[in-house]
């Protein structure tokens, strides 16, 4: 007799159920289907699998050997369904992320062109190409800020639900929420910088005339 570790039968994303084993004394509950755990080194080389059942046809060459898998193959079929739902999850997101660089890109572009007689008006006052480039930033900046603000605590409610999907990830794990956001946050300054420096290289006399 003995406790056992938890055992995952029904997959990696279950939780592990009750289990107890009992030694094979009474011939009456012994099932008719037998499972072995092989380890070795040489698991995946050619002639591994037939050595094993000529191990087995040693002793009963009348037993059939069936349903042969590697542990990652049983991982595999374990986290497939998760899997696929990651895949469709991570194709989701990463045309959330483009059509939101294309989108920040857009509204700053037309902010920057509604400010071109600003611009126009600071640069020939003094102000550096850096300058004007600092002030679309600085408002991109906060509006990256405030974004990330609200869709971290959006995450925090949302993700939960999704617990299911997740294996090995807490739904409230710190090093995933920053890596996001910094993703995010490069992204957005990304498309904040690039119509921000096509403003700074404006000739004042152009943009005062655009008036």
């Amino acid at each position: 007799m003995g406790v056992f570790g938890n055992v995952r039968e029904d997959g990696l994303n279950q939780p592990a159920p009750a289990v107890v084993y009992w030694p094979m004394v009474d011939q009456r509950s012994a099932s008719r289907n037998m499972a072995y755990l092989v380890r070795s080194d040489r698991v995946g080389t050619p002639g591994f699998l037939r050595e094993l059942q000529q191990a087995v046809w040693s002793i009963n060459p009348n037993l059939p050997l069936g349903k042969v898998q590697t542990l990652s193959e049983i991982e595999a079929h374990s986290m497939a369904q998760t899997s696929f739902a990651m895949v469709m999850l991570a194709i989701a997101a990463t045309v959330a992320l483009l059509l939101a660089l294309v989108g920040v890109y857009g509204v700053v572009s037309y902010i920057a062109a509604e400010r071109t007689y600003e611009v126009g008006i600071r640069m020939a006052l003094g102000a550096q190409s850096g300058d004007v480039r600092a002030l679309f930033l600085r408002h991109g900046l906060a509006l990256t800020l405030a974004g990330l603000v609200l869709g971290t605590g959006a995450a925090m409610l949302v993700t939960p639900i999704m617990s299911t999907l997740l294996y090995g990830v807490a739904p409230t794990d710190p090093v995933t929420y920053a890596g996001v956001a910094i993703i995010l946050a490069a992204v957005t300054l990304l498309a904040t910088y690039l119509p921000a420096r096509r403003a700074s290289r404006v000739e004042p006399i152009i943009a005062l005339r655009s008036q």
